[in-house]
């Protein structure tokens, strides 16, 4: 007999909190067993409310009333990006499994009081949407297999209309300068930015891609509306210690959402290895390969993604009934590289100069 899961959802910051309590409603083995939200009013609370039926007695507007009385196994954290550490840090004491939505963290310093703050014993695990794209997943599996020799670099491109413009299952909305004024999206405080809410993808993926290797050096630059205080557009520069250099741009107000239309340059991956290189788009149902014995290139179906392993809540319920490690980007580990660039592309972008990473990390 499977174990039947409960599952809580705590801050509703981030619109992914709808996309995963879903996946939760339609688990066999799982139910919402309680939901959290300072402003219960708000319409990413009501919408999840009145989707998944749920009852008032499962509504808490105080998160230890919440942890106390619904009592979960699982704790799904969707605070905005400044506050993951200190939601972390509530809800662990309560010795529960967590899932963070990404990124990791507004810094290093907080990705790691998120780390200290777990017990032996309970999983941190940090959620990348990214990650459960067949086509990067297909990526992954052939570089696993050898199929382009050892990955030397990564160009990503990723981002999307703007973080206001759709909500949880990609209902679009329309972006004002009121909206922008009033989300913490925009707020350098809260830890807005294009480059904290995409480059962590970009960074933590290629760590997934590249066997794990942290860059020497960063350069970063950003962009976008001089009179908002956050940026929109980033690119992100890494150099390693065999002289190879990777790039990460970010962008908010891409000209269409990859989600419905590619944008130019499309969202995803190129990764060059010793032997050959992967084209690996957002949501697209084949990847471009060339290889030694096919330098011409070839189309690669992506692999049909089977349950458990074809997202990130029945992933993560399969490895907690089975005591099997978080692998790849949702463990903190692999989370934490992409982390470290993160943090350096910060620095290199607010002192305008490269960074070394290691003097400073």
């Amino acid at each position: 007999m499977s174990k039947h899961w409960k599952i809580a959802g705590i801050n509703f910051d981030h619109m992914h909190m709808g996309d995963l309590l879903r996946q939760v409603h339609e688990h066999p083995t799982a139910e919402i067993c309680g939901i959290y939200h300072e402003d219960l009013s708000a319409d990413g609370v009501k919408g999840v409310i009145e989707k998944f039926n749920i009852p008032e007695k499962r509504i808490f507007d105080d998160v230890d009333a919440c942890m106390r009385e619904s009592d979960p196994d699982l704790v799904i954290l969707c605070p905005s990006t400044a506050k993951h550490a200190e939601y972390v840090e509530k809800v662990a004491p309560y010795g529960k499994h967590l899932l963070v939505e990404k990124p990791f963290a507004a810094n290093l310093a907080d990705a790691d009081r998120m780390a200290a703050a777990v017990r032996e014993g309970q999983r941190l695990i940090i959620n990348w949407p990214l990650r459960w794209y067949p086509s990067h997943i297909t990526a992954f599996r052939l570089i696993q297999e050898g199929l382009i020799g050892n990955v030397r670099e990564v160009y990503y491109f990723d981002g999307n209309r703007g973080p206001l413009a759709h909500g949880a299952d990609k209902v679009v909305f329309d972006v004002t300068a009121e909206r922008k004024a009033q989300s913490w999206f925009y707020s350098k405080e809260q830890g807005g930015g294009s480059l904290l809410d995409y480059l962590g993808y970009g960074t933590t993926l290629g760590a997934w891609f590249n066997g794990g290797k942290v860059p020497v050096e960063v350069t970063s630059v950003i962009g976008g509306d001089p009179s908002l205080e956050v940026d929109e557009h980033s690119i992100t520069i890494c150099r390693y210690d065999d002289g190879s250099l990777s790039r990460f741009e970010t962008k908010w107000g891409c000209f269409t959402d990859p989600w419905v239309h590619q944008p130019l340059p499309k969202c995803g991956f190129n990764i060059v290895g010793a032997d050959g290189t992967i084209a690996s788009y957002d949501y697209e149902t084949a990847i471009r390969v060339q290889t030694r014995s096919k330098p011409e290139g070839e189309l690669i179906p992506v692999d049909k993604l089977e349950a458990p392993f074809h997202a990130p809540i029945p992933y993560v319920l399969h490895c907690l009934e089975h005591d099997l490690p978080i692998e790849g980007p949702l463990s903190s580990e692999v989370a934490r590289i992409g982390q470290v660039i993160v943090d350096a592309a910060v620095m290199s972008s607010t002192e305008k100069k490269t960074i070394c990473v290691q003097e400073h990390f």
